[in-house]
């Protein structure tokens, strides 16, 4: 069966475009019998996704960063319905490549190509936000907010814009009051972050989520709130770590849910897989897909 590749050129800050005649390279020397479609604005990979699935190509391999693999998921949602959302296959051009890395798939295009031929592949759990579909991560609050200031960052580009974009959220110290409800517990009051995980990094430094799995039909899920930027300041070193020490902090709390509802008193601006919501939010209710999209991956994970 023929693949069909979704080029977001604008990934990593344009390097995505210049990379392609790379990735196709490998692809082809992988064997790999693929069309191209290439992304020209904004979620038009969406569309681009739905319609291969459509047309009945398989797999559809993401060409990009995590936005692009958010999008293409949203493209298999839509054309297959939630049931099974078919096969995905990753050539990692994004810049921090965060679902590649947790997956343990190779950054280097040649070996990314080698997995996407050898067709083999493991069922990743599928998540939810309102109607919006993710694989990696999503979060309101603190999170979102520093995506707002990273996007206005021109001087610096790659993992060190999303570092100085995170000390900049942290000094500005955004609060809101939430409500928070999952499956066997709540919480009420004030947060600086809800980050909403299917795998535990995100933002190329960050292991919002440390505990959570891919492959476990679980949403895991981090409620923050600390009462001054220092605090903050204080704690961002060890969310930088993998053994995800900062959960153990104070005013932190991790949590395992195949549901989690949030309200809050005033909007926040939300994302998922890096791709913020067009409005902010004060209503968001999450949900699981356990093992609905079949990720071309090495079966040693």
């Amino acid at each position: 069966m023929k693949a069909k590749v979704i080029l977001n050129p604008y990934s990593n800050r344009w390097r995505a475009k210049k990379r392609w005649p790379e990735a196709a390279a490998a692809l082809k020397a992988a064997g790999v019998d693929f069309s191209l479609a290439v992304s020209e604005q904004h979620g038009q990979a969406v569309q681009l996704a739905s319609e291969a699935a459509r047309e009945g190509y398989s797999p559809i391999i993401a060409a990009g960063g995590d936005g692009t693999i958010g999008e293409v998921v949203n493209g298999l949602a839509r054309a297959y319905g939630e049931e099974h959302l078919g096969t995905l296959g990753i050539m990692p051009l994004g810049t921090a490549n965060d679902l590649v890395c947790n997956l343990g798939l190779p950054l280097d295009l040649e070996k990314a190509a080698k997995v996407i031929a050898a067709g083999k592949t493991l069922p990743l759990d599928v998540c939810k936000a309102n109607d919006r579909y993710f694989v990696n991560n999503s979060a309101i609050g603190l999170e979102p907010y520093v995506t707002t200031i990273q996007q206005e960052i021109k001087w610096l580009k790659g993992i060190p814009r999303y570092l100085v974009a995170a000390l900049k959220g942290i000094f500005h110290h955004p609060t809101w009051q939430a409500r928070v409800e999952w499956d066997d517990g709540e919480y009420e009051g004030p947060l600086s972050l809800i980050s909403v995980g299917n795998a535990p990094r995100t933002g190329g430094l960050f292991y919002m989520a440390p505990h959570a799995d891919p492959f476990d039909g679980k949403l895991t899920a981090v409620l923050a709130y600390k009462k001054s930027a220092l605090s903050t300041l204080l704690v961002l070193p060890k969310a930088m770590s993998p053994e995800g020490t900062f959960v153990q902090s104070e005013g932190i709390r991790e949590i395992h849910a195949t549901y989690i509802r949030i309200c809050l008193e005033r909007p926040s601006p939300a994302h998922c897989d890096g791709e913020l919501f067009a409005e902010e939010v004060k209503e968001l209710t999450y949900g699981i897909l356990p093992g609905r999209l079949n990720v071309l991956c090495d079966k040693n994970l």
